[in-house]
């Protein structure tokens, strides 16, 4: 049995909540569970240098942890001075799966930032801000095609969406929580569009290797986890 006293294919509760900041042109509030993410997208009337008149846009992220995020306080990193390693990971990941469901010459030369701080921490916030920063998107998409910047029909490709899976206590399990993933013998992030295009996949093997049979058992279950948080997507945008 699972801490959570899930089955293995049972993700936690998942939604999304639209339209939470005032000024970003595109704001989602989702929440896996007890991870909550506020992901803003907000719209810069002009790219990086280096693609100025290329006629083509650009969507990158950034991302981060608010100090009580988890237990105990984390300090800043602005207070550092720097951003950690772990966090330019997780936002080069967030701005690669989104650029992955994006037509750059169809946005034309804007750039959009979405924004992914994780207010609240129990496992898999980078997967949360994957599929909570879709939203976040699609809604300054929407703000930009109602003022005929862009279509969204035109620019976005695909959904995409992003779930963990893990072996705990030898079992293939979908979407961990902090208690299985501090525990899991292997666990793997799996970003994927709402056709089965695979963006990215992740995973590690904390002690024992894991085989080539136990990765099928987590393709399977990440499937059927991002099918339904498609689902859930496309539900939350209309």
């Amino acid at each position: 049995m699972r801490p959570s006293k899930r089955q293995p294919d049972e993700m936690r509760a998942v939604s999304f909540e639209r339209g939470v900041s005032k000024h970003a042109e595109g704001s989602c509030l989702v929440r896996f569970g007890d991870t909550h993410v506020l992901c803003t997208a907000s719209l810069l009337e002009k790219v990086p240098a280096w693609m100025r008149n290329s006629g083509k846009g650009w969507v990158t992220a950034e991302y981060g942890m608010l100090p009580r995020s988890t237990g105990d306080r984390m300090r800043r990193e602005a207070s550092s001075g720097k951003q950690g390693g772990r966090t330019l990971e997780i936002q080069r990941l967030i701005g690669r799966s989104l650029r992955a469901v994006v037509d750059m010459q169809a946005l034309g030369e804007v750039q959009i930032t979405v924004d992914c701080d994780v207010l609240q921490a129990d496992g898999g916030t980078r997967t949360a801000s994957i599929t909570g920063g879709f939203v976040a998107l699609y809604d300054c998409l929407a703000w930009m095609e109602a003022r005929k910047m862009a279509s969204i029909g035109k620019v976005l490709k695909d959904h995409v969406a992003a779930i963990s899976c893990g072996i705990h206590d030898g079992a293939a399990v979908l979407d961990l929580d902090y208690a299985e993933d501090s525990a899991a013998g292997t666990d793997a992030n799996f970003v994927m569009t709402g056709k089965g295009g695979i963006v990215e996949i992740q995973g590690t093997a904390e002690g024992e290797p894991f085989s080539q049979a136990q990765f099928d058992e987590l393709m399977d279950l990440a499937r059927k986890g991002i099918a339904r948080l498609v689902e859930l997507q496309k539900m939350a945008v209309g």
